[in-house]
């Protein structure tokens, strides 16, 4: 691996976890349960592009499958809680 891809591969990590922290913080902290639902699927996509950058950093496909898992899991449990939150139930 060049040592630029392994700069560039450090640098995104750095700010995936920023970005997860802050997130985190949103989801936590939220005016709002629209709020709180939309920081929980950008977590969903920070950790799925996570998992992408590491299999490409370990040059591994392994990581590949977990995270189209996880971005399958993320759409899914978004659409449920904006159902529930615009109709108050999820299965009618």
């Amino acid at each position: 691996m060049s040592p630029f891809l392994n700069i560039t591969i450090h640098i995104t990590l750095v700010c995936y976890g920023i970005a997860m922290l802050l997130a985190l913080w949103c989801a936590l902290r939220g005016p709002a349960a629209q709020d709180r639902v939309l920081a929980v699927d950008f977590l969903t996509i920070v950790a799925m592009l996570l998992m992408l950058v590491v299999g490409i950093r370990y040059a591994s496909g392994a990581y590949f499958v977990p995270a189209l898992l996880v971005a399958l899991f993320g759409f899914v449990s978004s659409a449920a809680c904006a159902k529930f939150l615009l109709r108050g139930e999820v299965i009618e």
